[in-house]
């Protein structure tokens, strides 16, 4: 379930970054779309320029300056904000590293993501057969049987 306070910071994700490709992803874009997760802070992809122009659009609510940072697993142009008490993670230009030990090229988020329609918002997420191949990649192996189950659910019920 998302918090009222995080719907509130949606909102104005929503209505301050028109023009700029960017997309909720992380527990926030996967309680959207139906997944039953706890939801802490706010996670956001985007292109390595999309990232650095939402710090730009929240210049007064930076906690951490985006920059590039990388671990074993992930690299991005990575940042914090902090929105009415919510943390924002900004995250651009994202690559995992593949089990051959290559990275994978960062997606195109314009091209990838899709919208949601809540509550007044249409929100942009990355698709559930995204972030499960995505925590799949990253080991997270029962967050993804969680959005695997969720996407098996919802065709059946398409059907």
């Amino acid at each position: 379930m998302i918090p009222e306070s995080h719907w509130s910071v949606l909102r104005r994700l929503c209505a301050q970054l028109q023009g700029i490709a960017w997309a909720v992803t992380g527990s926030v874009g996967l309680a959207l779309q139906g997944v039953p997760v706890d939801v802490h802070d706010i996670d956001i992809q985007g292109s390595e320029t999309s990232v650095y122009a939402i710090e730009r659009c929240f210049a007064g609510h930076v906690r951490q300056a985006v920059h590039l940072r990388a671990s074993e697993a992930i690299g991005s142009h990575f940042g914090v904000l902090e929105i009415d008490g919510v943390m924002v993670e900004l995250m651009g230009g994202l690559q995992k590293r593949l089990p051959s030990g290559a990275w994978e090229p960062p997606i195109d988020v314009a091209r990838l993501r899709h919208l949601v329609e809540a509550r007044g918002l249409r929100i942009p997420v990355l698709p559930l057969e995204h972030e499960y191949e995505a925590y799949l990649i990253m080991g997270r192996t029962a967050k993804a049987a969680l959005i695997k189950e969720t996407i098996d659910r919802q065709q059946a019920g398409k059907a």
